[in-house]
């Protein structure tokens, strides 16, 4: 009985621990995506399920034609998709991250300087550019200062969607789900860390 009452303690310590943790470090996650199919949609609402799931985490999903610079700016991480255009972006994603500067205002000050950030992609084929298209999407981060992290994959989750593939298996959801969840993580980490 002695026993099961320690450990009943520890578990409610525990419990407590975590929610007091989720209450002191609220992070904000914004997921936007450009989908013209609708394959990257579906892996941006993956993505965003998985952030949800670390405690403390609240999520936007939005398109990228409908972010404004507030919701850019107040985000604690950014998490961006595209499809695979000739080996990179999607046009109205690379409108996106020009805007920042022509539209938002992001410089001089660097305003997204140590804002954790990721990327995902869906390509129609096997090796269709996905990785040059989430090295592009990073590169543009990278540009304005900001961390970015890997998850799902090396430099972040892809899926096939044409040839061989039926769309964006299980296997594929479940790395942009582990996405979302790893860029939780690491800003629940840093905002922790800045205390």
């Amino acid at each position: 009985m002695k026993t099961l009452a320690c450990l009943l303690s520890v578990a409610i310590m525990y419990v407590g621990v975590m929610t007091a943790q989720a209450d002191e470090a609220p992070i904000t996650v914004l997921v936007a995506y450009y989908s013209k199919t609708g394959h990257t949609e579906k892996m941006a609402h993956a993505v965003e399920e998985g952030a949800k799931e670390v405690p403390g985490t609240t999520v936007l999903l939005k398109r990228v034609e409908d972010v404004n610079a507030s919701e850019l700016f107040s985000a604690d991480a950014l998490i961006v998709g595209s499809p695979v255009y000739w080996s990179n972006m999607a046009g109205e994603v690379k409108t996106f991250f020009d805007n920042w500067q022509f539209k938002f205002g992001v410089f001089p000050d660097f305003k997204m300087r140590d804002k954790i950030g990721a990327a995902f992609t869906t390509g129609g084929q096997a090796a269709s550019g996905k990785e040059f298209t989430l090295l592009s999407i990073l590169a543009a981060m990278l540009g304005n200062h900001m961390i970015v992290v890997g998850g799902g994959g090396a430099f972040g989750a892809s899926a096939t969607t044409e040839g061989n593939s039926p769309g964006i298996d299980e296997k594929e959801m479940m790395t942009a789900k582990e996405l979302g969840r790893r860029v939780a993580e690491v800003t629940h980490s840093m905002h922790v860390g800045k205390r």
